[in-house]
């Protein structure tokens, strides 16, 4: 289902279809289908082993698929579309029928194939995390955890894909909404398992969990919660930020119920840009005025977006600094630790603000006596306002005796012409900001 949603953002299908050979699968190929789960469009992707062996049911299959209802060879954990793909048992294992590969033969799988090291280091972690579940799971030791021939090729090739797939859309982080287990029972090789399954349960370890949802049944299996193990950065910070591609994903099975899609949408958001702020405000009467710069240095490298202090009258008529700090949600617990570690404070209260900002982009240029000066400019709704930075002027005012307002005038005034300079040889028009 990641697989599907990763071709349906866009990134083409050559790679993956070429993935098979540079894993030396031979006789192994990825087929493609665009398909329809309660009346939505999705993509699909099916991995076909050596002989035309598909893991899991088909799709002739999947309306009448019952899911306590076993399936052939026992081999796998049932899943909420997909089928995982590996036995944690023995390899003298009673069913004869397949040859088995352990999860020593995958590392040296990906190893030797024609991967990036981040994609390579990746992967390896995560069949480790998988062995390492299903080691303990059944008591046996991390080498004898095996996966059958059909199942380990499915697996090398939605594991590696998935984590290649991510590489390709050059993400900078990849979060996760709160992840959905199912409810109910699944049949495994020796009797019925509760939701989630062992191996699920260890690996979803640290992620955030959702209420069942509407699956009967395993909604995240095994190599899922691998998979979001190995690549999530953590679960979706609390910031409004901007889609600019969704993809969908399709399960094996189509229940009538609801939707067995998965969703990928990639986004950005800027700390500068975030609209919703949490305003951390502490007030100290036994901290020496000297050391507030040391403090609101610490406090802006722990991510916050701006610092106030002003002078207030505490208890028992004692002078005292209010020092408040703005941050992005996700960043609040870096700052309040910031606060705890270089100021005398023993609490740091807390308030949430919705906030409207301006566009804003930072830049450098050389005005004419050589010096380079860098520049933020804000895009209001009359156009530019232009702000040389400061600590650049005040060197040049030091090193040349000028005066600094002086210099900021002639160099804002040198900054606002570039601008424009830059826009007309861009064929763009820029308005003149009633005041800057």
């Amino acid at each position: 289902m990641l697989l599907g949603a990763l071709v349906d953002l866009g990134i083409g299908t050559a790679w993956l279809e070429g993935l098979p050979a540079r894993l030396g699968l031979a006789d192994v190929r990825v087929e493609f289908a665009d398909v329809m789960r309660c009346g939505m469009r999705a993509t699909k992707v099916v991995v076909v082993g050596p002989g035309g062996a598909i893991e899991g049911p088909s799709d002739v299959l999947e309306h009448h698929h019952d899911h306590d209802e076993p399936h052939g060879h026992q081999h796998h954990h049932h899943g909420s579309g997909d089928q995982d793909h590996y036995h944690g048992h023995e390899h003298d294992h009673p069913h004869q029928d397949h040859p088995h590969r352990h999860i020593g033969d995958l590392l040296a799988v990906i190893a030797a194939a024609d991967l990036t090291p981040r994609v390579k280091e990746r992967a390896s972690r995560a069949f480790r995390l998988l062995g390492e579940a299903e080691a303990r799971i059944h008591g046996i030791p991390f080498e004898r955890v095996a996966l059958h021939e059909v199942g380990s090729a499915d697996a090398l090739v939605d594991i590696v894909g998935v984590i290649e797939g991510f590489e390709l859309l050059d993400v900078g982080a990849v979060y996760t909404r709160p992840i959905a287990v199912g409810q109910g029972w699944v049949r495994a090789a020796h009797g019925r398992l509760p939701v989630p399954a062992p191996a699920t349960a260890l690996l979803l370890e640290g992620l955030p969990i959702a209420p069942n949802g509407p699956v009967i049944g395993e909604a995240t299996t095994p190599t899922g919660a691998t998979l979001l193990r190995t690549l999530v950065t953590g679960p979706m910070p609390d910031r409004v930020w901007q889609s600019s591609r969704t993809g969908f994903g399709a399960g094996g099975r189509s229940p009538t119920a609801y939707a067995n899609t998965l969703r990928v949408t990639v986004g950005e958001f800027d700390a500068e840009t975030a609209d919703r702020v949490i305003a951390l405000v502490t007030d100290l009467d036994d901290f020496n005025p000297e050391y507030v710069e040391p403090l609101r240095e610490a406090l802006v490298s722990a991510g916050a977006i701006d610092v106030q202090c002003w002078t207030t009258m505490a208890k028992k008529g004692r002078a005292s600094l209010r020092v408040e700090a703005l941050a992005p949600v996700d960043r609040a617990d870096d700052v309040t630790t910031a606060f705890f570690r270089h100021s005398t404070t023993a609490g740091v209260r807390q308030t949430r603000f919705d906030r409207t900002t301006l566009e804003r982009d930072h830049w450098s240029f050389v005005d004419s006596t050589g010096e380079t000066v860098r520049v933020k400019t804000l895009w209001g709704p009359d156009g530019p306002r232009v702000k040389p930075e400061f600590d650049d002027v005040a060197a040049i005012a030091r090193r040349t005796g000028a005066s600094a307002h002086d210099l900021f005038r002639r160099i804002h005034d040198e900054a606002l012409r570039s601008l424009e300079a830059r826009a007309n040889a861009e064929g763009a028009a820029i308005a003149h900001p009633k005041e800057s």
